[in-house]
């Protein structure tokens, strides 16, 4: 699938000085100022019918045309995947992701992923980078992710969350009991030894918050609201585990589990048979990109944590 692009746009006179790609990013929005920058290296964003440089004073009047062809971003497999969609329009779609489910193919995950799926269930997003998956959820966090459906969409939402006007919030369950709401304000970056994990780093990490509140508590466990403020690989996992309460079933952060020693089988069991960490992506909200409409929705409880939430309840005394 190939989709051709067509426009020529005149240069208003209030931009004279600009440069060219930033005038271009400013008055063809729908596209990053990456892509722009590409096709005015390669010469499908031409300057009065010539090829130009991005850097490239403008004047005011010129005529900015672009040819271009969207081409599949990836060589994906499409496959026909059970997802479940809580909401979708002409411009972008709300998907419930299983625990279980990987966001994206990657070595050890060549295929059987969130982005395979959406290839089945709608053809054109081999056209947008990322087939529009705009952020991710780990493998074993469950619950709400946006998907753009079109290239506007994408950098409008990409641009969202850059500006933080995304809101993200979580279900975490967590050991220990928390007694008040708080704010974990600790950078992330890749932990020095282990790879495979992210840490909180004193020198060079990214700028990382959680904001937290009690839910519910039991006597050896808490079940959170995280509502996060920036989107830091595995931020709530490690936040968590900086302030010394990590998520139920992580072993990567929390190590062995804990086991209150008035616990009765039942929750021994239920504790020590859960199979991932406890974290669900429950409400998400945005603003339509292309209405401008404030958007919000809610995702039930995983039934797995539901069932170890409620043994946790039977447990109390």
């Amino acid at each position: 699938m190939i989709e051709h692009l067509k426009l020529d746009i005149q240069v208003p006179a209030n931009m004279a000085g600009r440069r060219l790609d930033q005038a271009a990013a400013e008055l063809i929005p729908d596209f990053s100022r990456a892509r722009l920058q590409s096709w005015i290296k390669g010469g499908q964003l031409t300057l009065n019918g010539a090829p130009a440089k991005a850097k490239e004073k403008l004047f005011g009047g010129e005529l900015i045309q672009l040819r271009a062809e969207l081409e599949p971003q990836g060589s994906w497999a499409a496959q026909d995947l059970d997802l479940n969609i809580m909401y979708e329009d002409d411009s972008l779609m709300v998907v419930n992701k299983p625990a279980g489910l990987v966001v994206h193919p990657a070595a050890g995950n060549p295929d059987g992923t969130l982005l395979n799926g959406l290839l089945y269930h709608n053809p054109a997003q081999e056209l947008i980078p990322r087939a529009g998956i705009v952020h991710r959820l780990d493998k074993d966090t469950s619950g709400l992710m946006v998907v753009a459906k079109t290239l506007a969409a994408q950098t409008h939402l990409v641009d969202q969350l850059k500006q933080r006007t995304v809101s993200r919030q979580y279900d975490a369950l967590v050991q220990g009991y928390i007694t008040i709401a708080g704010r974990v304000d600790a950078p992330i970056g890749r932990h020095r030894q282990n790879r495979l994990k992210m840490a909180v780093l004193d020198f060079g990490g990214k700028e990382a918050i959680t904001h937290y509140r009690v839910q519910e508590r039991y006597s050896a466990y808490t079940l959170l609201r995280c509502k996060l403020e920036t989107g830091r690989t595995h931020q709530i996992r490690v936040h968590m585990a900086h302030i010394r309460h990590p998520l139920v079933g992580d072993p990567l952060y929390g190590g062995r589990p804990k086991l209150p020693p008035e616990a009765s089988a039942d929750l021994v069991e239920a504790l020590q048979s859960f199979p991932r960490q406890a974290l669900h992506a429950a409400e998400l909200a945005l603003v339509h990109p292309t209405s401008g409409q404030d958007m919000h929705w809610c995702a039930p409880m995983p039934a797995d944590m539901q069932a170890l939430l409620d043994q946790l309840r039977a447990d109390e005394p």
